[in-house]
């Protein structure tokens, strides 16, 4: 299949623009960025968003490998002299790789079988025989001759048993049959559960011990639940379906004729070989099929609420003090200017009695007084709701300073990283995470990117789904979040500077050192003297980073330097110099479109110029608001039903939402109690980091779970 081919079926397969795919397809070879692309390259490909990109990159990525696969079980067979015009035909159509691995069965190499020593035993002229199933024959007659004792065939009996073992083989390499029996299973099959073990103590699978759901419909999250207690050896876990109507159909296909003399023969081979050959196979590809189907829509939802977590509110360029809570070694307490920069620290004992009580009381009030912070975070994890009851009552004069809890999820990862041992490698992790949940409050996007996704905790079984897979879709919504925000280039840590399309960690490391050494940058043009950093990088880069107060206006904008020229030309016609223009939406109202179309330059890119010239590097996010927790419900004995409570969504799953209310032990709004209307998906009612008034339905003080309602009706 040739590219054309490739972008024309891709097209046609995501119903879009054929030479929007091509211009793609054109633009990822040559190593541009998906951001990039969407950003910066909306002519070619006709507006299409990042989405839409990245589905045409992976799909691209599948059919390559399905033709390079293609190619290469069309020369084994070849090269066996066993490939017929009739089945390199069927190969050439193959659609999918499973499809095309039915087809390539019958000749792959493969262990030594029953069949296998059938053959060379000299009984596949026998099973031959049963496969036609002539209307006419001796069956005991022919099967006698090749009874030989020399070659392991002492009697009629072994005849006939090999040429079974021979043909019940055939049958379950047969691609019609594969196909009906995989159609059948995903179709009509049940996923059927029952308890492996039984134990005195509850267990989390105790819904699964007699269990069944169609596979065809059985949620992700239920799946993997059922894989995870099916590893953790507490369930049994198999597929049903109706075996008799499959092998009823098995039959027909390999045309059993029930007057032959071999129709008894066929039938058992076909009764053998299914149960023996075929139904663990297909199985065992039907589950492989539902985990890799489970695993993309958990993907997707980490992703969704990863995205949301990301881009949450930032406080913004405030001074701030970050507390990580601890009981038996104290409260580390650090202070950190506007741009994130340790100050200074000071620990606290809250639970050593009176006396180290009032001390505490004293030196975080002088160290409030000698840094003067706008703002404490204070980790949500053990003791956090504690420490914030005495951060406030100590403050409670201080009526300016916000008390933010931050969620913690993460941070120990990011204290023990190389990276924080980079930037703090005198200090200890406790002293590191507290500086991690200052900064997290200063900037959430800039601190969460130096920490593994999946260590963030904002998904379901991220342990249990496939790791690359999760990898790389974490890894381009962290890219896609870095560069819808931007990134200031003097003032940006190495690793999130790697995540601006087209940098990398190597080069951000190196714009790092050169910034170190030479001062900060005066201009984006002046990043292209970083050693390493070419022409198609600074390309890629150059519109998704920020130099603020530099020699260029257009700097502190997303207008990519390859439009400056334009820009300067829109400002003379309007009769202002480019600084009178840029922020200035009097002037930029009165910029005609039409004069500047053409070279390259539409209405979409011309529109997204006009936007930043009249809200030059506006930050996305939405303001950032404080969550307020109750004060008098700190733990889950806390709690009573009928409460109302003020929470934070922390993670959105297909079946709802969970929600931190203070108690160190996240509530969950099901699905049903999202809304007073039907809810299909419960992202399209919250999102990660939304606050959400809850009313309290139970508490399960022994399992730890707190049942939530959001309808106002509840």
């Amino acid at each position: 299949m040739t590219e054309i081919d490739l972008s024309s079926r891709i097209a046609q397969e995501l119903a879009l623009a054929p030479q929007a795919v091509r211009a793609v397809l054109g633009l990822l070879a040559e190593k541009s960025t998906v951001p990039f692309i969407a950003r910066y390259r909306k002519e070619a490909t006709g507006g299409l968003d990042e989405v839409q990109i990245r589905a045409i990159e992976e799909r691209h990525v599948y059919l390559g490998e399905l033709e390079a696969r293609r190619a290469l079980v069309l020369e084994t067979i070849a090269r066996q002299n066993l490939l017929t015009p009739d089945l390199e035909q069927r190969v050439r159509r193959a659609q999918t790789k499973n499809e095309l691995e039915d087809l390539y069965l019958p000749f792959k190499p493969k262990r030594r079988t029953r069949a296998t020593m059938a053959r060379e035993r000299g009984l596949l002229p026998l099973a031959r025989r049963i496969l036609e199933q002539p209307q006419r024959g001796d069956l005991q007659g022919e099967a006698r001759g090749f009874v030989n004792a020399e070659k392991e065939v002492p009697d009629i009996e072994a005849a006939l048993q090999g040429a079974r073992d021979i043909v019940a083989e055939v049958m379950a390499e047969h691609a019609a049959v594969r196909t009906l029996a995989r159609e059948t299973y995903a179709r009509g099959g049940v996923q059927a559960c029952a308890v492996a073990k039984k134990t005195k103590e509850p267990t989390k699978f105790e819904q699964y011990y007699d269990f069944g759901e169609a596979v065809a419909t059985i949620p992700s999250h239920r799946y993997l639940a059922i894989c995870r207690g099916e590893r953790e050896g507490v369930l049994r876990v198999h597929i049903e379906v109706d075996a008799e109507r499959l092998l009823a159909r098995i039959a027909q296909v390999l045309g059993l004729r029930p007057k032959s003399p071999f129709a008894a023969q066929l039938s058992e081979a076909i009764d053998d070989g299914y149960r023996r050959l075929l139904a663990p196979s297909v199985e065992s590809d039907l589950r492989a099929d539902l985990k890799s189907r489970a695993d993309l829509e958990a993907v997707e939802v980490f992703a969704r609420n990863l995205r949301d977590l990301l881009l949450a509110s930032p406080l913004g360029g405030r001074r701030v003090v970050g507390i990580d809570p601890g009981l038996r070694t104290g409260c580390k307490c650090v202070a950190l200017d506007e741009t994130g920069r340790f100050l200074g620290t000071v620990t606290l004992y809250l639970s050593q009695g009176s006396e180290a009580m009032a001390r505490a009381a004293k030196d975080f009030l002088a160290f409030v007084a000698k840094f003067k912070p706008e703002a404490i975070a204070i980790g949500n994890g053990t003791g956090g709701r504690e420490t914030e009851a005495f951060v406030r009552d100590l403050l409670r004069d201080h009526k300016a300073v916000l008390i933010v809890p931050v969620s913690e999820a993460g941070a120990s990862v990011y204290s023990a990283s190389d990276i924080a041992r980079q930037e703090f490698p005198d200090l200890d992790l406790t002293l590191r995470g507290a500086i991690s949940i200052g900064r997290r409050l200063q900037d959430p996007l800039a601190e969460l990117v130096k920490v593994e996704p999946n260590a963030i905790g904002v998904g379901q079984y991220q342990h249990d789904v496939h790791q690359p897979l999760l990898a790389k879709k974490l890894g381009d919504v962290v890219e896609s979040c870095v560069n819808h925000v931007g990134v200031e280039l003097n003032t940006a840590s190495a690793p999130l500077l790697a995540h601006v399309a087209g940098i990398g960690p190597s080069l951000a490391k190196k714009i790092v050192s050169h910034r170190d050494a030479h001062g900060a940058f005066a201009s984006r043009q002046a990043l292209q003297k970083v050693s390493g950093l070419g022409p198609r990088a600074f390309e890629q880069a150059a519109g998704f980073l920020r130099v603020r107060g530099g020699k260029h206006p257009l700097d502190a904008s997303a207008v990519h330097p390859e439009r400056y020229a334009l820009v300067e030309r829109m400002a003379k016609d309007v009769g202002a110099s480019l600084g009178d223009l840029v922020g200035n939406a009097q002037k930029v109202q009165a910029i005609d479109l039409q004069h500047y179309l053409g070279d390259g330059v539409g209405e979409p890119t011309l529109r997204d110029i006009l936007a930043e010239l009249g809200k030059p590097g506006r930050d996305p996010r939405k303001t950032f608001e404080a969550p307020r927790f109750r004060e008098d419900v700190r733990t889950l004995t806390d709690l009573k039903p009928g409460m109302v409570l003020e929470g934070v969504v922390t993670n959105v799953t297909p079946f709802g939402a969970f929600v931190d209310i203070g108690v160190h032990q996240d509530g969950l709004v099901h699905i049903s109690q999202l809304s007073e209307q039907f809810v299909r998906d419960p992202h399209s009612v919250v999102s990660a980091g939304d606050r959400l008034t809850v009313r309290v339905l139970e508490v399960d003080l022994a399992r730890k779970r707190i049942g939530l309602s959001a309808r106002r009706g509840a």
